[in-house]
């Protein structure tokens, strides 16, 4: 029998990645220098988008705040034609973030429980339809949920004001103070949770559906039921996807426009009654003034408009942190 050395044992060295395939570098190919010139040139384009309108929105925002007499960030009015011109953002940042909170702490648990639904008890005859239904919900035009809003929502929402005054009213948040319909940011929240709902259900459904089956079954097999699977398997899996489907949903809440103008009842002023009609978010007060504003008043509306891009992008850039360290910690205990 032959000997074998311990140099005959060593594996041998792993082969070079192959060009064009990750290096950066691209093949002799015409197509392949044509693909990667492509993408370069895509993703350059993208940020050079975004850095000229968050020049745009710089350089106008600074020439309308320089004449503010008010303070922008604390001031609640917003009367940039007057003498002198006052204007800020509290209300609008204040409607624009309650009103988000109050959809995404409605919507998420729901598009979650839809998504599990579809994607691990509903039978295939049942769950290909209602999964259909929810997609179609995600491409419906936001101004048809807002004509829904104002002509449905808002007239059958005033019992359920009535009673959340009477049995939650000592909670202050859900105390109704000022007699009028239904038009508050509450409802404006329910509206956009209704909105968002399609978006992180069919997001969801999807992460669901990648989870491997061989995890489901070993659980199975080891004498997990339905719910054991789905806690253990499922969602450690799906819960990067589920943040990621919270985040997109999040960012059609803070921007949404004429669903929020249609139904809300623009005021001023800031309140803990959330049941209490009136309150405003950037975007309804950047459509319902914008034509009317003069120089200085869309200036102002652009400044405002700033804020709610930065906003954005922290919300963005907080969602990619999350996933980022959460993708770190399961690598570390894999």
């Amino acid at each position: 029998m032959a000997s074998t050395t311990p140099t005959d044992l060593t594996p041998p060295p792993p082969a070079p990645p192959a060009a064009g395939l990750g290096d950066g570098k691209s093949t002799g190919r015409a197509g392949d220098r044509i693909f990667v010139a492509l993408s370069r040139g895509s993703g350059i384009l993208v940020l050079l988008l975004m850095a000229s309108i968050a020049a745009f929105l710089t350089y106008r925002s600074v020439l309308g705040i320089s004449k503010d007499e008010g303070n922008f960030l604390t001031t609640f009015d917003w009367n940039p034609a007057g003498d002198p011109p006052v204007f800020g953002i509290a209300v609008l940042l204040f409607g624009t973030v309650v009103s988000s909170i109050i959809a995404m702490v409605i919507a998420v648990p729901v598009a979650v429980g839809i998504a599990l639904f579809i994607s691990h008890y509903a039978p295939r005859r049942l769950a290909t339809p209602i999964a259909y239904v929810v997609d179609l919900l995600a491409a419906v035009p936001s101004i048809i949920y807002g004509i829904w809003g104002a002509l449905f929502l808002v007239p059958y929402l005033e019992g359920l004001n009535l009673w959340l005054d009477q049995f939650f009213g000592w909670t202050y948040v859900f105390e109704k103070t000022e007699v009028g319909v239904a038009r508050s940011l509450f409802t404006v929240g329910v509206l956009l949770a209704i909105m968002i709902l399609p978006i992180v259900t069919s997001v969801s459904r999807e992460v669901f559906l990648q989870v491997p089956r061989m995890n489901e079954e070993a659980a199975l097999a080891l004498g997990a039921t339905r719910w054991e699977v789905i806690r253990m398997s499922v969602l450690p899996f799906g819960r990067s996807g589920v943040i990621s489907a919270s985040m997109l949903g999040l960012g059609r809440a803070l921007g949404e426009t004429m669903a929020v103008a249609t139904v809300l009842s623009p005021s001023f002023v800031i309140s803990l009654h959330l049941l209490n009609p009136g309150g405003g978010t950037f975007a309804q007060n950047i459509a319902a003034k914008f034509d009317e504003a003069n120089e200085l008043g869309r200036d102002a509306l652009i400044a405002s408009g700033l804020v709610l891009f930065i906003l954005t992008l922290l919300v963005n850039g907080a969602a990619r942190l999350i996933i980022a360290r959460r993708k770190e910690y399961s690598g570390a205990n894999a």
